[in-house]
């Protein structure tokens, strides 16, 4: 029995020096042994062994020498991070945009395509499929380890799209089970604001604050929340849905836009150039995003609030008077800002959501 213990021991800590040497590569870039055993707080012979493991495994290699100095370069090894794949779509009413992404999230592919907002649920998906395992055609080596889909309305935490308003035939959809098995791989999907905030928090404008509102504004309108570096969903995935919600007054943006009988671009390119009707629309869109956050902020209290989506791309002409009407709704209003990533932020978010699967399940050795 004794023995057995040991040796089970022994097994438990060969796999956190892997772990742990894998962690140092993956942030450090190409290392010596004697770099990886320093900065992994082991020795230099574990260190070896652990990327004897990790070669084996197919998730480190020997990188090139060194050009110039004199004498024999030190070998050096880096993270492979192309060993393996993830894949975010972005399945919107107007709009399918799919990325691939490496297992260090660095975008390899992309594909987007415009479609029919009365496309049939199975013809979307077709299409979702074909611009996904696009991307995927584009990479010779490492299949596709994990995927996710965002989309508009309220998706649970099995990835089922339980309400949907925007997209004919979506409610009831397994949306996660048909994303993974385009790859025969986990799949996952999200609420599209949800997966936005996400993007915004790994790589965006709020990546140096844990409590944030992200604002989805445009034809498709929604709110994601993070707390405490968290994306919070809630406990039927809908955190964040206050269209319902008479007290905040909500008022559709396509309905304030046909009302002016002009589309979003439109409007702004005459704000631009300072028709006052087309300011006073900016204004209205801008006190509905405002009123809409508001609940939010009144309730968190969070950092920041950014600003996402289709009606982001007008940027300050947008948020000069959202703030100036959230300061008005909020005892201490927090700094807005503009999204980093604009409309590829949901995509981008499925990415980060399908490599968490990937560094939980397939990289924490």
């Amino acid at each position: 029995m004794r023995t057995s213990g040991v040796s089970h021991d022994t097994a438990l800590l060969r796999r956190l020096n892997t772990r742990a040497t894998l962690q140092v590569l993956r942030q450090g870039g190409a290392q010596t042994l004697t770099q990886l055993a320093r900065a992994a707080g082991l020795s230099r012979q574990t260190a070896e062994v652990a990327i004897a493991d990790l070669t084996e495994r197919g998730l480190a290699e020997e990188a090139a020498p060194t050009e110039g100095g004199a004498g024999r370069p030190a070998r050096r090894f880096r993270f492979r991070a192309e060993a393996g794949h993830v894949v975010g779509v972005d399945i919107g009413p107007r709009r399918i945009f799919a990325m691939l992404a490496d297992l260090n999230g660095d975008v390899l592919a992309e594909r987007r395509l415009d479609v029919d907002e009365h496309l049939p649920a199975a013809e979307r998906l077709a299409l979702a499929e074909q611009a996904a395992t696009a991307c995927a055609a584009d990479v010779s080596r490492g299949g596709v380890w994990a995927a996710t889909a965002g989309t508009s309305g309220v998706v649970d935490r099995s990835g089922r799209v339980s309400v949907s308003h925007l997209i004919p035939g979506w409610t009831g959809l397994d949306l996660g089970g048909q994303v993974g098995r385009w790859f025969d791989c986990p799949g996952f999907a999200a609420n599209d604001a949800n997966l936005a905030a996400l993007a915004e928090h790994w790589r965006g404008s709020a990546r140096h604050v844990d409590d944030m509102v992200y604002v989805l504004s445009g034809y498709r309108a929604g709110h994601g929340l993070m707390l405490d570096g968290r994306l919070r969903a809630g406990r039927t995935g809908s955190a964040g849905e206050l269209g319902r919600l008479p007290l905040v007054g909500w008022e559709d943006m396509s309905v304030v836009l046909a009302r002016d009988g002009r589309d979003a671009e439109e409007v702004f390119e005459a704000a631009r150039a300072g028709e006052e009707r087309a300011l006073a629309v900016v204004d209205r869109l801008a006190y509905g995003l405002a009123r809409g956050a508001s609940a939010l902020v009144l309730v968190v209290d969070p950092e920041l609030v950014v600003v996402g989506g289709g009606f982001s791309r007008a940027g300050e002409l947008l948020l000069g008077p959202m703030r100036t009407h959230l300061a008005a709704m909020c005892l201490n209003p927090p700094e807005v800002a503009l999204s980093t990533f604009g409309e590829e932020s949901i995509a981008l978010g499925g990415v980060r959501m399908a490599l968490d699967h990937v560094e939980r399940e397939r990289l924490d050795l």
